[in-house]
């Protein structure tokens, strides 16, 4: 009877012994969920502050409120994406970005009715579901890391410059459809994303490289196709950059606005009450969204705004540590991509506010007020937590393995 009761209990004891395993393995994860979390969390009380008028029964305000119910929906899909294992999405991951390019398409389609499709700050990028509303490039960023990914697991024609072809297909579809919304920030972030999976993926980097060259060669062409807005931005930014304030008061006045604030903080920031007085006497556009990060360097100052770039960096980090743990090529790409689209964004995302790019209208992740980007950046996390937890099979084929010529 005890042999039996023994061996009755072995099943199970070694089930909690690989559990405990997959949980030991997937500690980058951990870091990765601890950032986005704390991120989520201050953006929920940024976003309160940049309200201006706290309501009289001392609750959070009506903005505040619904980002903290997207954070709940993000939770959920995070626990969800966990599921299946990662693999799966591979296979869908054509089906996916398919869907993603139709509903890209249907944005720009003449004569949907407004109720629908609303053009905000004249971009065509949201869905009106009622309720909450949809924008499909956000998700369009995992359903392309996912097929890039998918593609180039197993591959090594990538090593040589025709076969950079293909990828680049991939993402012209998707690049070229939200650039005509006109949305050229959120386009201009899939770029970063390739070039960190093709990197890893083993593309010899004097192609790379040969890319960059001649994009920078075309680039005062691009300027010439751009819509006269976009040419205002950048145009303000080199004046900016001059030290040039005759447009302080007209295009650059959001910049001038944002970069003042966030210096107003001092080192360790203002009272709850002063910050709110502040934003509401110098009406900073966008204050919710694009320039969250001077919200967040008002209240916290300069030492609030660093520890905000080193949650970042966490997530970053525990990303990529994510990725050197994983063996097989599909986890480690999917994790690199999602890092790159990360750190474009942080980029970007504080850059505005602090007047060293042009503002170009992207959310500053997890801190932005936004359902689909804290949904879709949740989705990463889920998907990260998903590859950690996963060994992937001894039978799959080793890939990424080449020689040093660069």
């Amino acid at each position: 009877m005890a042999v039996l009761s023994t061996n009755s209990r072995t099943p199970l004891l070694l089930r909690w012994l690989a559990a405990a395993g997959s949980l030991g393995r997937c500690w980058p994860a951990m870091l990765v969920f601890i950032a986005a979390l704390a991120l989520s969390l201050l953006g929920v009380y940024a976003i309160d502050i940049a309200e201006v008028h706290k309501p009289l029964d001392g609750a959070w305000g009506p903005s505040a409120l619904r980002q903290l119910i997207y954070l709940g929906v993000s939770l959920v899909f995070f626990v969800v994406v966990i599921l299946p294992p990662y693999r799966f999405y591979g296979g869908a991951s054509w089906v996916l970005l398919a869907l993603c390019v139709l509903f890209l398409i249907f944005l720009l389609i003449p004569g949907i009715p407004i109720s629908i499709v609303r053009p905000r700050n004249g971009a065509r990028s949201w869905i009106d579901l009622g309720r909450f509303d949809f924008q499909p490039s956000e998700v369009t960023k995992i359903a392309y890391v996912l097929v890039v990914a998918w593609y180039l697991r197993f591959r090594k024609n990538h090593r040589t410059f025709s076969g950079l072809i293909p990828p680049a297909i991939i993402t012209f579809i998707p690049v070229g459809l939200i650039t005509l919304q006109p949305d050229l920030g959120t386009a201009m972030l899939f770029i970063p994303a390739l070039f960190a999976i093709l990197v890893a993926a083993g593309a010899k980097l004097k192609h790379l490289v040969l890319i960059v060259a001649l994009a920078i060669a075309a680039a005062p062409a691009a300027y010439l196709v751009l819509k006269p807005h976009q040419k205002a931005r950048i145009d303000g930014m080199i004046l900016q950059l001059k030290g040039d304030t005759s447009a302080d008061q007209d295009i650059n006045m959001q910049s001038r606005t944002a970069q003042r604030l966030a210096g107003a903080g001092g080192h360790t920031g203002l009272t709850e009450e002063h910050s709110r007085t502040l934003l509401y006497f110098n009406a900073l556009p966008e204050r919710k969204t694009d320039m969250i990060f001077s919200v967040i360097c008002i209240r916290f100052g300069w030492l609030g705004g660093m520890g905000v770039l080193g949650l970042y960096g966490l997530w970053f980090v525990g990303t990529l540590l994510c990725a050197a743990m994983c063996r097989e090529p599909f986890g480690r790409l999917i994790c690199v991509g999602f890092a790159g689209f990360l750190a474009a964004q942080v980029y970007v995302g504080i850059g505005m506010s602090l007047g060293i790019v042009p503002i170009i209208g992207i959310t500053l992740p997890y801190l932005s007020l936004g359902g689909s980007s804290l949904v879709v950046m949740w989705l990463m996390v889920g998907m990260i937590f998903n590859i950690s937890l996963r060994k992937p099979s001894v039978s799959l084929r080793r890939s990424f393995e080449y020689d040093n010529e660069v």
